[in-house]
C-alpha cells in the first residue's frame, strides 16, 4: 500500500545507517592513524638516513652515526612490523566504499534503483564489504605470521 509507514523496514534501515555510520566513523578514525604513523616513521627515517652522512663529513664520532643507522632500522622495522601504510589504504578503501553504499542506498540509486527491500540490500552490500575486508586482514595476518616462522630455525 502506497503511503502506509512500514516499522518493520523503517526499524531495519535506521538499525542499519546506524552500523553504517559506525562502520564509517571506525574506519575513517583508523586510516587516519595508520596515515598519521606511516608519514612519522617515513619522516624520521628520511632525516635520520639524510644526516649519517653529514655526521660522517662534520667529524662526528662514529657512535653517532651508528646510532642513527640503528635507528634507521629499527623505524623500517616497525614500519613493516605494524604495516602502517597498507592498513591506512585498506582502512581508506572500505571507508569509502561505505560511503559510496550509503550515498547509493539514500539517493535510491545503482543497486537500490529497483530493489523490493533497499534497506535489505543495504545491509548484505554492507556486511559483504566488512566480511571481505576482515578476511584479507585475517589472510595478511597470516600470511605475516607464516614468513615469520619460516624464517625460524
Amino acid at each position: 500500500m502506497v503511503g502506509v509507514l512500514d516499522p518493520v523496514a523503517d526499524r531495519a534501515t535506521a538499525v542499519t545507517l546506524e552500523r553504517l555510520d559506525d562502520q564509517i566513523s571506525w574506519y575513517n578514525g583508523k586510516s587516519a592513524i595508520n596515515r598519521r604513523w606511516h608519514y612519522r616513521l617515513k619522516v624520521a627515517t628520511l632525516i635520520s638516513a639524510g644526516v649519517i652522512p653529514v655526521t660522517a663529513a662534520v667529524g662526528s664520532p662514529s657512535y653517532v652515526a651508528g646510532t642513527l643507522g640503528v635507528f634507521v632500522v629499527i623505524v623500517e622495522g616497525l614500519q613493516q612490523l605494524f604495516q602502517f601504510h597498507q592498513n591506512w589504504v585498506n582502512y581508506r578503501g572500505t571507508c569509502e566504499s561505505l560511503k559510496h553504499e550509503k550515498f547509493l542506498f539514500l539517493a535510491l540509486a545503482g543497486a537500490y534503483a529497483n530493489a523490493d527491500h533497499p534497506q535489505r540490500l543495504l545491509a548484505e552490500r554492507i556486511e559483504g564489504l566488512l566480511s571481505t575486508e576482515n578476511t584479507n586482514w585475517t589472510a595478511d595476518a597470516t600470511r605475516s605470521q607464516n614468513k615469520d616462522d619460516s624464517r625460524k630455525p
